[in-house]
């Protein structure tokens, strides 16, 4: 059901916590599943470098995954790389999903645009 990559990132999740002063947070959720994700970034801005990610997820196996592989895929990426980042990024980072936790690649996805929506509102872009 879940790849060796799923499994791993679920049970040695990357990035786990928070950011102390983060440049942007993003926190969405999916009201059918109860999952909710929380993404802080830190970001360089001289070269607009995201240095840092960390999570914060309530949810299911999928999602811990998912959000730890979406921190892992956007540090050291400019904002609009990790602009870029899609819920299919982050499916084949992880080697695949089921079908039935597709959402929570797409709730990864959503919190790094917000995180990034987040900073850029801050910094008046």
């Amino acid at each position: 059901m879940y790849s060796d990559k799923v499994i791993d990132h679920f049970q040695n999740p990357r990035n786990v916590g928070e950011i102390e002063n983060p440049s942007g947070v993003g926190t969405v959720g999916n009201p059918k599943c109860g999952d909710i994700m929380r993404m802080y970034i830190s970001v360089d801005k001289k070269t607009n470098v995201i240095t840092d990610c960390k999570f914060k997820t309530f949810g299911c196996a999928a999602a811990v995954a998912t959000s730890s592989m979406a921190t892992e895929l956007v540090k050291g990426r400019t904002l609009d790389e990790a602009k870029k980042i899609t819920n299919k990024a982050v499916m084949e980072a992880l080697d695949g999903l089921p079908p039935i936790k597709i959402h929570c690649s797409l709730l990864a996805e959503q919190a790094i645009q917000a995180a990034i929506q987040d900073y850029l509102a801050k910094n008046g872009e």
